[in-house]
């Protein structure tokens, strides 16, 4: 048996792991502890994100012809890849904040939705927060306007409705000005 054929079974696990993916990212991983290693992997599980470390020769196989074939330029020294189907941001976002206690895990690269990017790009695309989070922002700026409006109208009510606020008291000439107002005004038909 060639090597070759021993080492398909790993290539194709690789592309069924990137085919549809929203993300993948290259991470430079080497001198990451164990218990460093445990933690992080636990943190991208729960995100729903793949992480996985394989030869740099295979990658570069199962990235051949696919939209990830960019990303063979990045796979020198010791590599792993985090894949998201789901959140285009999750891995890097993760892999990104994870890095500055641990300075071992670096980005290299990554492909996003299509693009390509490198380092610089890659931290960029991990300053955006989570899908949650801009919702969650969204309905807040949503919220307030309506929020202030029933406070409003909660102070109103408190206060015994639109009747509470009664215009103040006229004057007699001031009465006597509407009044010709009202009797120069046509009346509607």
């Amino acid at each position: 048996m060639a090597k070759i054929e021993l080492k398909q079974p790993i290539v194709d696990e690789i592309s069924a792991t990137i085919k549809d993916a929203a993300t993948v990212v290259i991470v430079k991983y080497s001198g990451i502890t164990v218990a460093q290693d445990t933690q992080l992997r636990k943190q991208l599980r729960e995100a729903g994100v793949t992480y996985k470390v394989y030869k740099n020769t295979l990658m570069t196989r199962a990235f051949k012809g696919t939209e990830f074939e960019g990303l063979t330029d990045s796979l020198k020294g010791t590599n792993a890849i985090a894949v998201s189907k789901d959140d285009a941001t999750a891995p890097a976002r993760i892999l990104s904040k994870f890095g500055k206690t641990c300075p071992a895990i670096e980005l290299k690269a990554g492909v996003v939705e299509g693009i390509l990017y490198d380092e610089k790009g890659m931290a960029q695309i991990a300053s955006i927060p989570s899908r949650e989070e801009l919702l969650s922002k969204f309905l807040g700026s949503i919220k307030s306007p309506i929020t202030n409006f029933a406070r409003v109208l909660n102070q109103i009510a408190e206060k015994g409705g639109p009747d509470a606020c009664e215009p103040a008291p006229k004057t007699e000439e001031a009465a006597a000005e509407s009044v010709v107002e009202a009797a120069e005004t046509p009346a509607a038909e």
